[in-house]
């Protein structure tokens, strides 16, 4: 018996040890994840409170506030963010992240008048530090891979300079669910699986806007299925009028996108509908609706209901000539004349230098 007590409690005092020592590296790891999830935020972020756990990290009323020329005041403002390690790369080494949970959250964009678009610069931009330029180049950023990034309900500002107009056309996508994996950091060189649902705001309807599929954003290489139903016609039409056009008063916009991106050739087939489109007055000369008489724009919609323009839109990323606004607005004119029965003679001297683009390809 007294053997047997003494083995029990040699057990007890092992596993209690055994205990104690988990808990101190939990401790210590977390304290780790902690420090590096501070300084990963950079030094434009704040936070209201951090929390650490058996969990891994919690944040809290975090914002990340937003360099000179920015469209807004901040890049990221969010609620709450879960960061969930992979615990055995909490002790050292590259880290590797399981999940990332962010919710109630409002994020901004910025799309260049080039066409570039930028995504939490605060974060991901981080500039190279001072120093002589004969003592080589900085050190490359720590790898880090995120297994999955979830966003849940949350609001997308992006401001587009890309289209023609004095100011970036504002568009806002609200209770928007996302689901990104496979993320390789800061390399993201590796296919990046993508879903994504929300609403596509108008000034009198919203939209429905689903995207799945996968990219590289390193090379840009993509497969992406794409469609946005029932959107208001008003917050698009940049992207498909000309300025000179008188625009829209109203109407619904359906389509869909199949786009593929390889060796930085880009091949998007895709069909577009437009429903119940009222034509806004013109000032004189004629009023046009993406180069085309606003009479016989109308008496296709009286005759049809609605107007089907299938397009493709076809070219390399890398072509200084090649814009996808651009090359969207002309098919989509085209289409449409093709719709409407209107020769193409008569779209050329409609739409101008945007079909002489396209004839010149």
């Amino acid at each position: 018996m007294n053997r047997s007590r003494r083995l029990l409690a040699g057990a007890a005092v092992g596993a209690t040890v055994i205990l104690l020592a988990l808990a101190l590296a939990h401790h210590l790891a977390v304290q780790r994840l902690g420090a590096a999830v501070r300084d990963a935020l950079g030094p434009r972020a704040t936070l209201g409170a951090v929390e650490l756990g058996w969990s891994g990290v919690v944040l809290h009323d975090l914002h990340v506030a937003a360099a000179p020329g920015w469209p807004a005041d901040e890049e990221l403002h969010a609620g709450r963010v879960r960061v969930q390690p992979a615990w055995r790369s909490a002790f050292g080494g590259a880290w590797r992240i399981e999940r990332v949970e962010v919710d109630d959250a409002r994020i901004v964009l910025l799309r260049t008048r080039e066409g570039r678009l930028r995504v939490l610069p605060g974060l991901l931009e981080r500039p190279a530090p001072p120093g002589d330029a004969a003592s080589g180049p900085a050190p490359a950023a720590p790898a880090l891979h995120i297994g999955t990034v979830s966003l849940n309900g949350v609001q997308v500002d992006l401001h587009d300079a890309s289209v023609r107009g004095k100011r970036p056309h504002h568009l806002r996508l609200a209770e928007l669910d996302a689901t990104l994996q496979g993320l390789q950091l800061p390399a993201l060189d590796t296919p990046v699986q993508v879903q994504l649902q929300g609403l596509f705001k108008g000034p009198s309807r919203d939209g429905q806007l689903r995207i799945d599929g996968q990219l590289t954003p390193a090379t840009r290489d993509a497969d992406v299925r794409a469609s946005l139903t029932g959107a208001d016609l008003v917050a698009l039409q940049p992207y498909l009028l000309r300025v000179a056009d008188a625009g829209v008063r109203r109407g619904t916009l359906d389509v869909q996108v199949h786009a593929k991106v390889a060796a930085q050739r880009l091949r998007a087939p895709g069909r577009l509908v437009l429903t119940d489109v009222q034509l806004a007055s013109g000032s004189g000369l004629g009023d046009r609706f993406a180069g085309l008489s606003r009479d016989a724009v109308l008496a296709g919609l009286s005759r049809r209901g609605r107007i089907e323009i299938a397009f493709t839109l076809d070219g390399r990323l890398d072509d200084p000539a090649f814009s996808i606004n651009d090359d969207l607005a002309t098919r989509f004119a085209a289409g449409l004349a093709e719709s409407l029965g209107v020769s193409l003679s008569g779209v050329v001297d409609g739409v101008g230098e945007m079909v002489k683009g396209l004839f010149g390809r």
